[in-house]
């Protein structure tokens, strides 16, 4: 089925949060409706694939095998971070096998939101607040009952319409366009990456045949965004606690619009040379498991200081370090992190209008550096400020 929609097309209504719990939103309500099972039945999208916070903590034991079949039943939240952190579905915590001790918390961080990359940027009567998002991460995140500082919820609150990347409806269908770009209808992988590099990934998952069986099937980047994801997972983070979840089970101001649509998103990704997705997959195998979720714990904490030109910083760094050939890793990020920054900041222009400001969520690597969304809209006569 191809998605000839365009951006924000069809994310136009708003979602009347539930106040069964007492006025909690994401206890009892979530994209897929005002029950967590009920609407999904009606809406035809598959439960599991609804983050439910409530119950993280009792997902600890579950085991890898679990987390991949609902990566492969549904990409929810979300598909974007580029694409050294991919927000893929996995609503579940590794094995013991696959685990690191995750960089403590201070307790008091725990009760405090914390800052976050947000900016408003304003141009005469327009004003765009921005917000950087992670896919993953965990309860200190979020802490209740506010989830984010007052700033944010005021933006929030003043801000007739909010944008994602993707649209939540267009998220749903999603999973349809990631199966058919993304895996074969048999083990493909083996035939498409280099000896050396398929011996490595055997390595990888050697304790695991059964996850392994299945990502024999994924083509190259897929496979790359699968394994970041795993090693997002092992570092201690979790899809439950990714930001454009919180957002949306808080949000009742007004639309939930699109930022690209489900095709442009995806073949960003699947469009890549041959040369340019192996150079993804090698990257994802360059390092020990250990030393990349120690990168993706520092991501995270950068994330939640909120300065979005550190976090481009740490693009490039990994980009530097992990690129095994530089020329083509150049050419993966153009294609998939600031061909879509330039995407990104003329939808923006296109939506703002005056006298009603717009509130976008966009992945944090997007915004900071040269290159930046941030730096686009400045461009066009922006001014930003932190928020």
């Amino acid at each position: 089925m191809t998605h000839k929609r365009q951006y924000g097309a069809r994310c136009g209504r708003s979602r009347p949060p539930s106040r069964s719990d007492g006025g909690d939103p994401a206890a009892s309500s979530d994209r897929c409706g005002r029950s967590r099972f009920r609407r999904a039945q009606r809406d035809r999208c598959d439960p599991a694939a609804i983050p439910n916070t409530e119950h993280a903590e009792a997902a600890q034991g579950k085991s890898l095998k679990n987390a991949f079949k609902r990566f492969l039943a549904a990409l929810r939240w979300h598909f974007i971070l580029l694409y050294g952190l991919m927000g893929l579905c996995l609503t579940s915590p590794l094995t013991p096998a696959f685990s690191y001790p995750s960089a403590p918390v201070p307790e008091s961080a725990e009760r405090v939101a914390p800052h976050l990359p947000f900016y408003i940027a304003r141009k005469g009567p327009m004003t765009l607040y921005l917000l950087g998002t992670l896919h993953v991460g965990n309860a200190s995140d979020y802490p209740r009952p506010e989830r984010f500082r007052p700033a944010i919820r005021a933006a929030l609150k003043a801000s007739p319409a909010l944008a994602f990347e993707l649209s939540p409806d267009d998220l749903i269908l999603s999973q349809d366009d990631v199966q058919r770009y993304g895996m074969c209808a048999y083990p493909c992988l083996r035939r498409l990456a280099p000896a050396a590099l398929w011996r490595r990934l055997a390595q990888r998952l050697r304790d695991h045949p059964a996850e392994f069986a299945e990502i024999k099937k994924a083509r190259p980047w897929l496979a790359a965004m699968l394994l970041d994801t795993l090693t997002a997972l092992a570092a201690g983070l979790q899809t439950e606690y990714g930001t454009e979840a919180q957002l949306e089970n808080i949000y009742t101001a007004g639309r939930i619009l699109g930022l690209e649509t489900v095709d442009e998103q995806i073949l960003a990704f699947a469009r890549l040379t041959s040369a340019e997705q192996l150079e993804m997959l090698r990257q994802s195998l360059m390092q020990t498991p250990e030393r990349s979720a120690a990168d993706i714990r520092e991501l995270h904490l950068l994330w939640r200081a909120g300065d979005a030109d550190a976090l481009a910083m740490w693009q490039t760094r990994t980009t530097e370090k992990l690129a095994h050939a530089r020329r083509i890793a150049e050419a993966v990020d153009e294609k998939t992190l600031f061909q879509r920054n330039r995407r990104f900041a003329a939808r923006l222009l296109l939506m703002a209008e005056p006298e009603a400001p717009l509130f976008a969520a966009i992945g944090a690597l997007h915004l900071g550096g040269s290159r930046g969304v941030l730096a686009l809209l400045r461009q066009h006569g922006f001014d930003i400020q932190p928020g």
